[in-house]
Order: structure tokens, then sequence, then C-alpha cells
């Protein structure tokens, strides 16, 4: 594939991801300022190891061990509730017993709909 190929891709797929998570925001009635605030915590910290679309291959996964956990998978969308979810993104992988390379976000402590955004965004990432 090309690299204008890819950068397309790239772009549709993130279009993609962001139309989903917003719709699932609204479905929440979440406020828009918490979804965007989302989106860059994950761009900026999030995607790093978890990649755009959520499998574990960020620029950063290669170089952790364990790896990363692939959020689109179906088995873990399954298992995973939305309380576990936020509680990671809140405290952390230690706070359930999870890899200690998994940070915590304290910051977001005082933006529940931040974090709910932040869910949600995982959830979007399910394989169909």
């Amino acid at each position: 594939m090309t690299t204008h190929r890819r950068l397309v891709a790239a772009v549709v797929y993130a279009i993609a991801i962001t139309t989903i998570v917003t719709a699932h925001a609204a479905a929440q009635e979440l406020p828009a300022a918490a979804v965007s605030e989302a989106q860059t915590v994950w761009e900026v910290r999030c995607s790093t190891c978890h990649g755009a679309g959520g499998k574990g291959d960020g620029a950063l996964a290669a170089s952790l061990n364990p790896k990363p956990r692939d959020l689109s998978s179906p088995e873990w969308q399954k298992t995973a509730t939305d309380e576990h979810i936020e509680k990671i993104v809140l405290s952390g992988g230690p706070a359930v017993g999870m890899s200690v390379l998994m940070p915590g976000n304290p910051d977001l402590a005082g933006k529940p709909d931040v974090i709910k955004a932040l869910r949600a965004r995982v959830r979007g990432l399910a394989a169909p």
C-alpha cells in the first residue's frame, strides 16, 4: 500500500471512530466539551500505547512488557464492564490488578463526563 493510500485510510478510520464515539457520547448526553477533551486525552495519552484503533499497537507498544491490551477485542469488550473501564482510565492498571505500566489519569478525578467519554471511546473501538 502506498504512503498516500495509508494516509487516506488513516484519516477515514479516524473520522469513523470519532463519529462512532460522538454518537455514543451523544446518546449518553455527554457535554461536547467533555467529548472533545476525551478525544484529546486519547490522542495524547492513550493512543501512544494502545494505538489509534485501540489494538495495542501504538508507537510505544513494542517496548512494553506486557503489551497493551487490544481494546477492540470482542472477547474483552464482552467481559469488561463500564465501571471497570472507567476505573482503569482514572486509576490505572494497578487499581484493577493489572500492569503498573498502564498509568492512571488522576487529573480527571473531578471530570466524570470526560471519563465517561473516554469509556465511550473505548467502547467505540469494538471490532464488528
